[in-house]
């Protein structure tokens, strides 16, 4: 079992940052990468980013490449979600994933765990 807590959302004006924390605790110790996805106002959610457990590689959403920058820290056991330059239309519930494996998938459907969510609202 893996535990996700996810902390950092609020409300921000476009252009401005915000960095989005996603703590882990529980089977840590195996190979389990990470993800971001997010669920717009009346949307689907869909894939933000992930980071694979082997090498760290990472994989962007279009949207968000170039602006959002996710990176891990294995001794905290903690996956940062770095979002700059935000736009109205990056507001959602942000929810941080986690699946057994060494690489990351851009399919809400391959990970077990999931945060709670955290709101980000992005006012023009």
């Amino acid at each position: 079992q893996v535990q996700l807590v996810e902390s950092g959302g609020g409300l921000v004006q476009a252009g401005g940052s915000l960095r989005l924390s996603c703590g882990t605790s529980g089977r840590t110790r195996s190979s389990v990468s990470m993800a971001w996805f997010r669920q717009p106002p009346g949307k689907e959610r869909e894939f933000v980013v992930g980071i694979s457990w082997l090498d760290g590689s990472t994989d962007y959403a279009d949207s968000v490449k170039g602006r959002f920058t996710i990176s891990r820290d294995y001794a905290k056991n903690t996956v940062y979600l770095q979002m700059n330059s935000l736009k109205p239309e990056d507001t959602a519930v942000y929810y941080c994933a986690a699946r057994p494996g060494i690489r990351y998938s851009i399919y809400q459907n391959d990970y077990a765990y999931w945060g709670q969510g955290t709101q980000i609202t992005v006012s023009p």
